[in-house]
């Protein structure tokens, strides 16, 4: 019995001694006394959400830059920076604040050459460049335009994406002027279009409807855009209409899907993708196939709207004449940006919420796993979006919860979100120290289980209390199961 006794207090001091080891920022206290506007976030197991600021104006791009400040666009206000201070343990706060540009009609787009030296963002009209110094935080000179032409009634973001394969390029978003824009239809209109741009031999502002690169129309609103770093591959996220019927059947609930689109490449590499048609405003992306009257599709194929017939029909959005997305998601997500971590293994997708759906759905950020330039799982997937962060009652949504929209890297593999409905900047780490951006494989489990339940985490606002709970959960359970033998025994 004695033996006994002591194996089993060996064991306790074994699983208590992994407990703490694991938890490598668990020990030290992270209080803040930041408190987010709606409930905390609820976090998959092995990460944690941290409140950084707060009290912005609807923030939506943000980028760091070459001193570490964090670039912000508020919509509608101009551009901050937030000079941020890490006490340790992933302890992040803002120290300071400082106006960079004062400017009502930006919104949304922002980008910083490699150097630090320029700073571009955009409104609904254009694309702006101004010399910018990190060391002061200020702009030395009145804007320059670069892209001009794009203003529309409706979808007005214009997100910005330089090429890091092809330097030189700026990549352009612009979204449709309307639900079902049919002048999207006309490929002179510029409308529903992602065009590439060379700032290196600009000689006046380019005009969108007429200049650049065209990589893909047909693309209602692809709000979020970025290049794969390894294959140099364009993917952008689109958000599909809203309210849409067939042959007189309300089918909006769960149709269409929102969509991860690939556009081929900057670099030289061919690909039927760049440039062809995906389908807006006549062709959508199915996800609830057997609410679809009369399709014989799959999910992530394309239909038709509207009332059939021998000239609308789903044999015009067949493959064959406009392109596919290469993933699809729920209805009404609304993702707007999509970021990839440095080694090509993940995407970082946030989804916005929408109205038009009841219960809402979305308001989270997810990942989506990728290898060799390509998502893991084929394009009929409905479970590619694994969620990392998300609302912890989304009946609460959209008045109630947290909005993403921006993602940027720190210099330590970070990963800085921003929410434009509570005015908030949250980071996403990795609960056992490592960078968020090391995530990035289910085969390793830095990609949970799509079936695993997220939980919620206080680390999201005040204390980094629940993330010794995650980090060294299994280990603490092990000592719990010990620790009550061990009681028995006594």
């Amino acid at each position: 019995m004695f033996a006994f006794k002591t194996a089993v207090a060996a064991l306790a001091a074994v699983c208590l001694q992994r407990a703490f080891a694991q938890s490598p920022i668990a020990s030290a206290s992270c209080s803040s006394t930041l408190v987010p506007r709606g409930a905390a976030p609820s976090v998959a197991p092995g990460y944690v959400a941290r409140l950084v600021a707060n009290n912005l104006t609807s923030p939506r791009g943000i980028k760091f830059d070459t001193n570490g400040a964090l670039l912000v666009i508020e919509q509608n206000s101009g551009i901050v920076a937030l000079n941020l201070a890490d006490s340790g343990s992933d302890c992040i706060s803002v120290s300071s604040r400082r106006t960079v540009i004062n400017d009502t009609t930006l919104n949304h787009g922002i980008e910083i050459s490699n150097n630090g030296s320029t700073l571009y963002a955009s409104s609904a009209e254009a694309v702006y460049s101004w010399p910018y110094s990190a060391q002061t935080q200020s702009n030395t000179s009145a804007p320059t335009i670069l892209v001009q032409n794009m203003t529309t009634s409706d979808h007005t973001t214009r997100t910005l994406k330089l090429s890091q394969k092809v330097p030189g390029l700026l990549l352009v978003t612009r979204g449709s002027t309307s639900n079902i824009d049919i002048d999207a239809e006309d490929i002179t209109t510029g409308h529903s279009q992602i065009k590439a741009f060379n700032l290196a031999n600009r000689t006046r502002p380019y005009n969108f409807d007429t200049d650049g690169l065209l990589l893909g129309w047909g693309l209602r609103n692809d709000v979020g855009i970025d290049e794969e770093p390894l294959s140099g591959g364009i993917y952008t996220v689109e958000n599909s209409a809203d309210d849409i019927t067939r042959s007189g059947v309300d089918i909006h609930q769960n149709n269409p899907a929102e969509e991860l689109n690939f556009l081929g490449y900057l670099n030289g590499t061919r690909s039927a993708n760049q440039g062809r048609n995906f389908g807006y405003p006549e062709c959508f992306t199915a996800w609830n196939v057997s609410a679809i009257p009369n399709f014989m599709g799959q999910v992530g194929q394309q239909f038709a709207i509207g009332d059939l017939n021998s000239t609308v029909n789903d044999t015009t959005c067949s493959a064959a004449n406009v392109q596919p997305p290469r993933l699809a998601f729920q209805a009404h997500m609304a993702p707007l940006d999509i970021l990839f971590n440095t080694a090509g293994t993940a995407a970082w997708v946030t989804f916005h919420g929408s109205w038009d759906r009841q219960p809402p759905v979305g308001y989270k950020l997810s990942v989506v796993e990728f290898a060799n330039g390509q998502p893991t799982q084929p394009s009929n997937s409905t479970t590619a979006a694994v969620d990392i962060v998300s609302n912890a009652n989304i009946t609460n949504c959209p008045t109630g919860c947290f909005r993403p929209v921006g993602l940027a890297w720190d210099s330590q593999g970070r990963l800085f979100m921003s929410s434009d409905a509570t005015g908030e900047i949250y980071v996403v780490l990795r609960a056992n120290g490592n960078a968020t951006s090391s995530a990035g494989s289910n085969a390793t489990g830095t990609i949970p289980s799509a079936s695993i339940t997220s939980t919620s985490s206080s680390a999201s606002a005040t204390t980094s209390h629940s993330v010794a709970s995650r980090a060294g959960g299994a280990s603490m359970g092990a000592l719990a199961v010990v620790l009550g033998a061990l009681a028995v025994m006594l």
